[in-house]
């Protein structure tokens, strides 16, 4: 199936939910609740925090979990404000930006490096298992000028923006740490921005996931990684609509 059919069906789902919008009170403060707590789970997760599923539940109701660290508490507080900033800034309309960008990424690093946090990264980095080298420390603030120059013109349909950004975000990796979830943070904010669900990302979906941005890394390839998020909104989408329905 081509995309652009692909992306047919899936805005076809789409104008059915927002047929069903407003959504019921109850139902929608449900279906919130197990995205943010799905969300930072796996984005967590992805990135090597211990924390279960439900172990996160308890983080978010305030109670320690014994045998974790200190940052891996911290990481799931974290994520769960990024998530509620990031719908504050699509509430209030923002546009991409690099404040944008800085601004989510100082949630992320909150209590774990605040010297970095919104901070691009002053030294060259590798990322491991990948290809793909990250560009040189001093060429940053011009990647991600040309990034949000890139974003501002494009007229690709939502979802394959969205991907495409996260691919660009995460192959410049401006930061020292954190790239990962500022990356599926902005993915999520520009389909929010487009009306479309967010999507989760699940960890074991890692090595998939992983070998699709290498491929956009060092192939300029990224059909793998829009046709995954493509699939991630299609379920998002139907998992709404059954229990609405």
């Amino acid at each position: 199936m081509t995309n652009t059919k692909r992306f047919d069906r899936v805005d076809q789902r789409k104008q059915q939910l927002d047929e069903l919008r407003p959504l019921p009170p109850a139902t929608a403060r449900t279906l919130h609740e197990a995205l943010v707590l799905e969300w930072t789970y796996h984005s967590n997760a992805i990135e090597g925090n211990t924390l279960t599923l439900n172990e996160t539940k308890v983080v978010f109701e305030g109670i320690a979990v014994g045998g974790k660290t200190l940052r891996e508490h911290f990481e799931a507080i974290n994520h769960r404000e990024a998530i509620a900033w990031v719908e504050a800034i699509v509430a209030r309309e923002e546009p991409f930006s690099e404040r944008l960008v800085n601004s989510v990424h100082q949630f992320v690093l909150k209590n774990i490096d605040d010297d970095n946090a919104g901070r691009y990264r002053r030294q060259n980095v590798i990322i491991a298992g990948a290809g793909h080298k990250p560009p040189a420390h001093y060429h940053l603030d011009q990647q991600m000028t040309d990034l949000v120059q890139w974003y501002q013109q494009q007229t690709l349909h939502p979802i394959e923006r969205a991907a495409v950004l996260h691919a660009r975000f995460a192959g410049i990796h401006p930061f020292i740490d954190g790239n990962g979830r500022t990356a599926r943070l902005l993915m999520n904010f520009d389909l929010m921005s487009s009306g479309y669900l967010p999507v989760v990302i699940k960890t074991e979906n890692r090595l998939a996931y992983y070998e699709a941005l290498d491929l956009a890394f060092t192939r300029q390839d990224c059909s793998p990684f829009i046709d995954m998020v493509t699939g991630l909104q299609e379920e998002m989408l139907d998992r709404y609509l059954n229990l609405l329905r």
